[in-house]
């Protein structure tokens, strides 16, 4: 799979000026951007095996947070050291194109109940809406999947604060950090939801996400993980830039996810160096003993 590069900001204005389309939401772009910020300070709570890890990651989420207005959401977990935190992770939010996780997973849950692979076509939208963000492929799928498949999949994988838009946008579907966290986690290991097959298949496609949408949670991670990430943006008139980031990172003794999501961001740039700030913080926590691997 390819190796994470962050996203340079010439990249990135390229993508902000598209990042409504890119987000799968029809809504009309914005002269200003409003904002409402967290009325109470976020603050990290996490618990682990080893009391200096917990420690340890509460004091850097938080200096990671503090360097920003926005507001943000974490929930990472890492099996290794059964190590948790937690930032304000039921606050929900748009999800923008992280909700193609949950796409791809539906359909792929979907297929496993009719007993059969997905078809060449599927594959190809599949590939298309994981690896380059692609809107068609997303809104193709999510027409053929409909309300139903998709809410009985969120009912299966337990992600019950995860709801659908009304109108059916997509982009709209309301998130929080600990149901992304749940996905997360059904993909990474065995359950009785996804199949080793899909969830190899769903590990192998935001494995070989292009260069440019690798930024975010890959951010700080040691060149020996295997890293996976769906990120999603999206700018709308009140709450500014919706800027979230998904990964997992398994390999070479590595079994961990990271979930943040954000939104007050007043400029895409803002949110990814948010979602970075806390990335690399928890790289380096729980990769201490090989910090020199660190990118």
């Amino acid at each position: 799979m390819g190796r994470h590069r962050r996203i340079t900001k010439t990249s990135r204005n390229a993508l902000a000026s598209k990042a409504v389309l890119a987000a799968g939401v029809l809504i009309p772009t914005v002269a200003s951007v409003g904002s409402a910020h967290a009325a109470t300070p976020q603050a990290a709570v996490c618990t682990s095996d080893s009391p200096e890890l917990a420690e340890q990651l509460t004091e850097d989420i938080n200096s990671a947070l503090d360097v920003s207005d926005n507001t943000t959401s974490v929930s990472l977990h890492d099996r290794t050291t059964n190590t948790t935190c937690t930032v304000d992770a039921d606050h929900k939010y748009d999800s923008a194109s992280t909700v193609k996780v949950t796409v791809l997973s539906t359909l792929l849950w979907d297929a496993q109940k009719d007993g059969r692979a997905l078809t060449a076509e599927e594959k190809k939208l599949a590939t298309a809406m994981i690896t380059k963000s692609d809107n068609d492929a997303t809104t193709t799928l999510w027409k053929q999947l409909g309300p139903d498949k998709i809410n009985g999949f969120l009912e299966a994988a337990g992600m019950t604060n995860t709801s659908l838009d009304p109108d059916l946008a997509w982009g709209l579907t309301q998130v929080n950090a600990n149901d992304e966290e749940k996905l997360l986690q059904l993909v990474t290991h065995a359950n009785p939801v996804l199949s080793d097959d899909s969830r190899a298949y769903i590990l192998k496609l935001t494995g070989d996400v292009i260069p440019s949408q690798r930024w975010g949670t890959p951010a700080g991670a040691p060149d020996d993980a295997e890293v996976h990430v769906k990120n999603g943006w999206l700018e709308r008139a009140s709450n500014g830039w919706r800027v979230h980031s998904l990964g997992a990172f398994t390999g070479a003794g590595h079994d961990y996810t990271i979930s943040v999501l954000s939104q007050d961001n007043k400029t895409m740039d803002e949110g990814v160096d948010n979602i970075e700030n806390v990335a690399r913080a928890v790289h380096k926590d729980l990769n201490s003993r090989s910090s020199d691997t660190l990118r």
